[in-house]
């Protein structure tokens, strides 16, 4: 029996328990907003802890998550070193993946948090983004530690709890503060491709300052709803103008904007004096984001202008890279690509993504990196970010096996 074989029949023999651990994960909420996040950290580590896994804990300073908008963050950091242990041990391989979600919303036939289990899928938010990955890089690494066989470097599992509002407090915060300096990295994503590249996106708010007046005399008002609907127009103008810019990039189409939450006004009886638009730009891998930000200023700027009286604010909310892939990935690329066919019994193709994650950042910090996991072959397939999401648990238990399987070429000796 091969090395392969070896893996697959431990992954097999283990599964039951690898999906208790997955609905013990869906079954801690991490709703983000509010994004009060470390009691699920809490508990990961303390089911990681069953399986002799000793998982660091790095609190984000209270007042740093507060001022960025969430309420407590608490990300992870498994190290197994092999070899000699050494600390020098090489190449160390991190594996990412992200605990934060969004709420549930409306719709829901399954209880979002209840990991039930229906026509070999299981249900529950998060199931598929991302902790999904919490279950098959863990199950991954312990299958691999069962071989006995001789390796050398280490596996980081990195499980953290910020991808939602941008990463800078998960990954990024991990990394500019020196606690993980890995060769490799693998995150969370789905089965059916290896993602190596992934659009950029911009967020901003938009507050339009008018004067509150009463409805029964506008004209001592200045109606901050209509300046609004003005710079609105001219949003969506440009947007149209996005689809003509393609990306080489396949996976990827073209960039586009979205106004994601509109509030203001008072009462229906008064001259709304402030609206507030946040708005969201995905950017594609070619383009520059600098330029990108500057163009939509300018947009805004123009259309405020033209409803005389209103003042604007624009503010920059996030700021997320596009991923361009590092020359060093193709190591982790072909490993994935081949053990996905063996595994699926197709072609797992090389793609990019529409999506941003927090993958950037460790490629921001010359760190090689790609996404894969366990999920279907698109997010929408998923439900992600919708009602009722779901992973298909075949899916899980093969994402296992490529992923330990993967680890297994990187690391034997």
């Amino acid at each position: 029996m091969s090395d392969y074989d070896r893996l697959d029949a431990w992954i097999d023999a283990h599964f039951d328990e690898e999906v208790r651990f997955l609905q013990a994960l869906v079954r801690v909420p991490t709703d983000t907003p509010p994004g009060d996040n470390a009691p699920h950290a809490e508990r990961t580590a303390e089911l990681l802890r069953g399986f002799g896994f000793d998982a660091e804990k790095h609190p984000v300073p209270d007042q740093a998550v507060r001022d960025y908008g969430m309420r407590s963050i608490t990300n992870l950091v498994v190290r197994r070193r092999y070899g000699d242990g050494g600390e020098d041990a090489r190449p160390v391989i991190a594996l990412n993946a992200h605990g934060d979600v969004v709420p549930p919303g409306e719709g829901w036939t399954h209880d979002p948090y209840g990991g039930e289990i229906v026509d070999g899928r299981m249900y529950g938010r998060a199931t598929a983004v991302s902790k999904s990955d919490f279950a098959s890089y863990t199950f991954a690494v312990r299958a691999l530690e069962s071989l006995g066989a001789p390796l050398r470097g280490g596996v980081e599992l990195h499980f953290t709890y910020d991808e939602e509002f941008g990463g800078e407090l998960g990954p990024g915060w991990l990394l500019r503060h020196g606690l993980t300096k890995p060769d490799y990295e693998i995150a969370a994503g789905f089965s059916y491709q290896v993602v190596t590249a992934h659009n950029g996106c911009l967020q901003m708010e938009v507050t339009v300052h008018g004067v509150m007046a009463h409805a029964a005399i506008p004209d001592t008002g200045v109606d901050a709803l209509q300046g609004a609907t003005k710079i609105l127009a001219a949003l969506y103008e440009q947007n149209a103008r996005y689809a003509s810019i393609r990306s080489q990039v396949p996976g990827i189409t073209h960039p586009y904007l979205n106004v994601g939450r509109i509030e203001g006004g008072t009462n229906t009886n008064v001259v709304p004096g402030k609206v507030v638009l946040r708005l969201d730009r995905r950017m594609i891998p070619e383009e520059d984001p600098a330029e990108v930000e500057a163009e939509i200023r300018r947009v805004i700027d123009a259309a405020g202008r033209s409803y005389p009286g209103v003042k604007i604010e624009i503010k920059r909310l996030l700021l997320a890279q596009p991923l361009q892939p590092l020359p060093g990935n193709r190591p982790l690329v072909e490993a994935l690509q081949k053990h996905g066919r063996a595994v699926f019994g197709e072609p797992i193709p090389e793609s990019g993504s529409p999506l941003y994650t927090d993958v950037r950042l460790y490629c921001e910090h010359g760190v090689p990196a790609v996404i894969y996991g366990a999920g279907p072959r698109t997010v929408r397939e998923s439900n992600a970010k919708r009602a009722d999401e779901h992973v298909v648990l075949e899916d899980l238990r093969r994402a296992t096996k490529v992923i330990a399987r993967t680890l297994c070429d990187l690391l034997r000796r």
